[in-house]
């Protein structure tokens, strides 16, 4: 008998362990994520995949959520501008062919959404139009003859280069003067008179380039339509002007000459005045019928996204595009190989000086990668789907540039020394645009830390592209948690990752 009971007891002892241990496997909190880490430092890592990582510093956790879906990535990229086109023409074959690939290769930065300008704008040699004879409203002396010798060279061998190509926004700045009312490149509106002279002018630029090989995705209405001072090439539009231009002739027009893929994209300039763009332009049917999205510049301040203006801009067009069409570090001469300036708190723009007291918070000195890191994350969880910098090359002294409106492009060169300069800068648009591919889609991901910004992309192929930015002097632990699974890494401080998830 107590043996049978010894037995007895045993079994149940057997049963209670088994199903403990079942318990335990069945319901296991985390499996381990396939992830690959890489990062752009100020200790001087520069898209630098890390395998080794710390456990210093405050635990953080990232949560993604590939079942909360927001908007789908148009793309990432910079601008081709003759600036850039003709200091590429100055350099050798091996370092032009260097920063072309650095962009455009699979290696490299992979752009894949990029803008460029319609006749001259203020990072060109000289003012000049495609339609030279004044009055001649058919446009049959149009020529790009002035584009030939460095800017369609540029934009041809970057699309050799890039496998999956690119698409390419383009802008004029200004219509022909002789189209406006203070006859000047600079300043003035488009006399009613020709209207239909510059909706024509669209679709003669679009064919020129579809000549040369060079295909156009989007076009702008104008660059900056408050203006900018009336320091360059400008035309002055108020929103029901572009709106009723649009409507009422650069749609039809485009649509009548088989241009009904080009998208058009309205506004074009800071995003603190969208809603009244938007309020006009999406207006009713009638209004939104050829505007395919809306255009912003991030120039309004060196710090604020924005976003209560940008998720209005989204809801008054959920199918529409919002696209950040120019940025750059403005009103700085560029540091010439010193990585460690543009992540220190030092830099300038045109507010700094010259905005109203009343908006003068708004312009305090900043650092260059956490102006670009911090806007394109706080974009991208705002509803923005393209993100596309200024110039993609600039000189020593930030032009060349006919006004001596200096500026920082992310790679810098010396051409009367056949020098290059990758700055940080280069690396942080690289961690977007090489691994958040046209077509992702914005997943739900959350930080529970208010001093770091992340946001997640889940890319066609299935794996999950989480961008995570730490401006503090501080490293962190980072708990990624997916699902069932999580990775724990480390952030170094000051610091910009992109974090690859694989699906297993």
């Amino acid at each position: 008998m107590v043996n049978n009971k010894g037995k007895i007891v045993e079994s149940k002892f057997l049963i209670i362990a088994c199903i403990m241990a079942f318990s335990l496997h069945s319901c296991k909190v985390t499996d381990k994520l396939n992830v690959q880490v890489y990062e752009t430092s100020e200790r001087g890592n520069s898209l630098t995949k890390i395998t080794q990582f710390s456990n210093e510093g405050t635990l953080v956790v990232v949560t993604i959520n590939p079942d909360e879906k927001f908007q789908t990535i148009t793309g990432f990229g910079g601008s081709f501008t003759e600036s850039s086109a003709y200091l590429l023409n100055k350099l050798g074959k091996e370092n032009r062919k260097k920063i072309l690939d650095a962009y455009f290769s699979e290696d490299g930065a992979n752009y894949s959404l990029t803008r460029t300008h319609i006749a001259s704008c203020d990072f060109s040699l000289s003012n000049y139009t495609y339609a030279k004879v004044v009055n001649d409203i058919t446009l049959e002396h149009f020529t790009i003859e002035d584009d030939k010798s460095d800017l369609i060279p540029m934009i041809l061998e970057a699309k050799a280069i890039s496998k999956e190509g690119f698409k390419i926004i383009a802008s004029p700045w200004t219509s022909p003067p002789w189209m406006k009312d203070n006859k000047k490149y600079v300043g003035g509106k488009l006399l009613p008179e020709f209207n239909d002279a510059f909706a024509l002018y669209f679709s003669k630029y679009l064919n020129a380039y579809k000549k040369e090989g060079i295909d156009i995705w989007g076009l702008t209405v104008i660059n900056e339509p408050h203006g900018n001072g009336n320091n360059w090439e400008s035309t002055l539009f108020s929103p029901k002007e572009m709106t009723d231009f649009v409507m009422n002739h650069m749609g039809p027009k485009l649509e009548k000459d088989g241009w009904v893929n080009v998208k058009i994209l309205g506004y074009d300039q800071n995003r603190a005045g969208i809603k009244e763009w938007a309020n006009e332009m999406y207006k009713d049917e009638n209004t939104s019928k050829y505007f395919d999205g809306m255009a912003i510049h991030w120039y309004e301040s060196t710090y604020e996204v924005f976003p209560e203006d940008l998720q209005y801009a989204h809801q008054k067009a959920p199918s529409k595009y919002l696209i950040e069409t120019e940025g750059c570090i403005d009103s700085e001469i560029p540091h010439w190989q010193d990585d460690a300036w543009y992540w220190k708190k030092e830099a300038t723009d045109w507010g700094w000086d010259w905005a109203s007291e009343k908006e003068k918070y708004l312009h305090p000195k900043y650092a260059p990668v956490n102006r670009y890191a911090n806007d394109i994350i706080g974009c991208l969880n705002n509803r923005v789907d393209g993100w596309i910098d200024w110039n993609m090359v600039l000189d020593r002294q930030g032009g060349p540039n006919w006004f001596k409106n200096w500026c920082v492009a992310p790679v810098i060169v010396d051409d009367k020394n056949d020098e290059v300069y990758f700055t940080p800068l280069y690396y942080v648009m690289a961690h977007f645009s090489k691994f958040m591919r046209p077509n992702a889609v914005k997943i739900g991901c959350s930080i529970n830390n208010n001093d770091l910004v992340a946001t997640a992309f889940q890319n066609p192929d299935g794996s999950i592209a989480v961008a995570i930015f730490n401006p503090t002097e501080s490293k962190h632990t980072i708990d990624i948690k997916l699902s069932n699974k999580n990775a724990v890494i480390s952030i170094d401080s000051k610091a910009l990752q992109t974090i690859i998830i694989k699906p297993n």
